[in-house]
């Protein structure tokens, strides 16, 4: 049984939201708030696994209670919207929103309670941390203090074929991937001599304001790979939300679609166009994600002579998809988030 705390702004939201996952035995309402102060105090005592919230509420901003919640009792959130506001988005993800779900009007009431039940589903097995944010509501600015450093030692890269220096960096995540990639891509210099494409599961929609928030943390441009454009040292990219994500004969992007994909983008495309392309030339990433995406495609970078590396369970927010690749041998090394900015520095500088 999932227990799950609910906040909306007003009583007929609240009501609907209510009753639309009665319908799912799993799900436990085990309080209901209005106000944001109503719903911490609740909450305290409560402890539900997820807390869902719509983005307004009628004492004071969602952020101002997400804030809140991630400093003193970090719980996994998601947030109900009905319609994309890229300023607020970009500063739940800051202040440690797991994921913002829209309801798209014509989407029916009991589609939409299905979507929301797998996605409170989904969020109770996501592990999170709290944070301190200072925040502006009035200028919608947030500061959050940098994650104190652990670095670990670097394991050292094993494989069965030569391999030569990566030419490219592909990381595939799912959730908890946008905190994950931040914490490893604001590391990089401004100098990185490497291009980095990233395939992050993400509703359409909510890609540009994830871009546009990323790119105030990270040092180096951020943008979405655009099919016939040809990947520059120094830039990372993103696979388009509505497209799988390849490379043509010449190394240039290309976009892709199928029946057959679960996600859009998906991971195991692109990793295995790098591995047809780049071969031994790829630097492979997977971070934390629900299910086994990535795992096939991580295994044919390896097979293909390049480095391949997984997140570890500790730092995870959902432990799927590493845990599929390390379980078919795909892995060569399983890091933390720390190490794994330490070898995306080491081995884009000074090769393997």
């Amino acid at each position: 049984m999932i227990e799950v705390f609910l906040v909306a702004g007003d009583l007929p939201a609240l009501s609907a939201i209510q009753a639309g996952l009665t319908a799912y035995s799993d799900i436990c309402i085990v309080g209901t708030a209005q106000t944001a102060a109503e719903a911490l105090a609740q909450i305290t005592l409560l402890k539900p696994a997820v807390i869902c919230s719509t983005a307004h509420l009628s004492d004071q901003t969602c952020l101002a209670l997400v804030a809140q919640i991630m400093e003193h009792q970090p719980t996994p959130i998601l947030i109900l919207s009905g319609d994309n506001d890229p300023i607020l988005e970009q500063d739940l993800l800051a202040v440690g929103v797991v994921e913002v779900l829209v309801k798209p009007a014509y989407l029916p009431e009991a589609a939409f309670a299905k979507e929301l039940s797998r996605k409170l589903k989904v969020l109770s097995g996501v592990m999170v941390f709290g944070r301190a944010a200072s925040i502006d509501i009035a200028a919608n600015k947030l500061e959050l203090p940098v994650a104190p450093s652990q670095l670990g030692q670097l394991p050292p890269v094993t494989t069965n074929k030569p391999r030569r220096k990566p030419a490219i960096v592909v990381i595939g995540a799912s959730t908890g991937g946008p905190h994950a990639l931040e914490r490893v891509l604001s590391k990089l210099p401004a100098d990185y001599p490497l291009p980095i494409v990233c395939i992050q599961h993400i509703s359409q929609g909510f890609l540009a304001p994830f871009i546009l928030w990323l790119s105030g943390k990270v040092k180096l441009p951020v943008s979405i790979a655009i099919a016939g454009q040809l990947p520059e040292n120094g830039h990372i990219y993103f696979a388009p939300d509505h497209a799988n994500l390849e490379f043509d004969q010449q190394g240039r992007f290309r976009h892709s679609h199928g029946t057959e994909f679960l996600h859009y983008p998906c991971v195991n495309v692109t990793f295995n166009a790098a591995a047809k392309f780049y071969a031994n030339h790829t630097l492979a990433v997977l971070l934390t994600g629900m299910g086994e995406d990535g795992a096939d495609g991580l295994q044919a970078i390896a097979q293909a002579g390049g480095v391949t590396i997984a997140q570890d369970e500790a730092s995870s927010a959902v432990f799927g998809m590493p845990k599929a690749a390390i379980e078919k041998g795909a892995a060569q090394q399983v890091l933390n988030l720390e190490e794994i900015f330490e070898a995306l520095h080491k081995l884009g500088r000074a090769g393997c």
